[in-house]
């Protein structure tokens, strides 16, 4: 397992942008499959985007054509650009590791998160 630590939130209005950072170490980040999952208050974790270690990517419907997934294997950094952001996108957001070799984006076959970065969004 990797350790996960992630950055980069914060507060903006609705409309802004914001980009999240997951700084990966203690393995081969360009093996595995990564995901961000994200938790609001009193509600369950909810998975948001993921990437496989060939860059294939996979978003929620809510969050399609605002959110970009990305990664740096040489820096071994997974990314979050959201734009236009709603405030139904305020929550703690977590990244996650999946499957090496892995194209499987499955919310199910991720796990070792981080400890997350909020994320508020006013109206």
């Amino acid at each position: 397992q990797m350790r996960l630590v992630e950055s980069g939130g914060g507060a903006v209005q609705a409309g802004g942008s914001l980009s999240l950072s997951c700084a990966a170490s203690g393995g081969i980040f360009a093996r595995y499959a990564m995901a961000w999952f994200r938790q609001a208050p009193g509600k369950e974790r909810e998975f948001v985007s993921a990437i496989s270690w060939v860059s294939y990517t996979y978003y929620v419907d809510s969050v399609k054509g605002r959110f970009t997934i990305s990664r740096d294997n040489a820096k071994n950094t997974l990314s979050l650009r959201m734009n236009s952001l709603k405030p139904e996108d305020t929550a703690v957001y977590y990244c996650a590791q999946g499957l090496p070799y892995s194209n499987d984006l499955r919310p199910e076959t991720f796990g070792s998160w981080g400890q997350g970065t909020q994320v508020t969004v006013s109206s």
